[in-house]
């Protein structure tokens, strides 16, 4: 039985770890090649491996969203390598750091727009082109609960992921006639990597009282953002576009 992305080509980006990762494999498993992304040259090439241990197919290049060149080179390689572009998950992000509005650093503010939304708009900018080429696609970019409402100390954060909704609505609003989805989806605290980077862990106070704003009392795992991902990507979706999917066990709804 054939898989919901039989025959396509698909790009995520920031694709060594977390939702990246089980993303890349969520694809691959319904039967799309997947071009592997990240700055992490390590866990790119570890997500390909488990791919291709799993009987997929895939191929890992470096880029950094936060370099327009960069991006455009992977998605021409991406062309290049498996013959056209039709799925793209715009995942790479970061955290940044944790001030109030007043106290964030200018550079610091620089950094997380550069990568969290100035990297979407490039990934998006030489997706479609790539995708009008193909006969058409479906793009996701993943924003945030925090593209939807705020946290205090993330200003940067914040401000990016609603960014990213309102690029996704006007890309979608732009190209839909021609064939091409444009949807993002808004995790709520999702127990990866960058999670644990920034000190929040299983058991701890901050864990417990951020699990707490979630309706489900838990966080996230990065396979439930994955399934929502792998929906959007899907003919399943073929009438949604310019979404804002919430896949936050109930922290919207409070």
């Amino acid at each position: 039985m054939a898989g919901t992305l039989e025959g396509k080509v698909g790009l995520v980006t920031g694709a060594g770890s977390g939702i990246g990762r089980t993303t890349s494999l969520a694809m691959a498993r319904e039967g799309a090649k997947v071009v592997v992304s990240d700055i992490d040259e390590s866990g790119g090439r570890e997500t390909v491996r488990l791919i291709e241990g799993a009987g997929g197919e895939a191929f890992f290049m470096k880029a950094d969203v936060a370099d327009p060149a960069q991006v455009e080179a992977l998605v021409k390689a991406a062309v290049e390598k498996f013959g056209g572009l039709h799925l793209a998950v715009n995942n790479a992000g970061i955290g940044g750091e944790a001030s109030t509005a007043g106290d964030y650093s200018i550079d610091g503010w620089r950094k997380v727009l550069s990568i969290n939304l100035d990297g979407v708009f490039y990934s998006l900018k030489y997706e479609i082109g790539a995708m009008l080429e193909s006969g058409g696609g479906s793009i996701v970019n993943i924003s945030s609960i925090l593209g939807l409402v705020a946290w205090p100390t993330a200003s940067a954060y914040t401000s990016a992921k609603h960014g990213v909704v309102g690029l996704t609505q006007a890309a979608a609003v732009e190209y839909g006639e021609q064939g091409i989805r444009v949807n993002s989806i808004n995790p709520g605290f999702i127990d990866t990597p960058l999670l644990r980077s920034a000190g929040i862990e299983p058991g701890g106070d901050i864990y417990n009282m951020i699990a707490g704003k979630h309706a489900m009392n838990r966080l996230g795992q990065p396979e439930e953002v994955s399934e929502a991902i792998v929906w959007l990507l899907s003919d399943a979706a073929s009438f949604v576009t310019g979404i804002a999917l919430p896949v936050d066990g109930g922290f919207t709804a409070q």
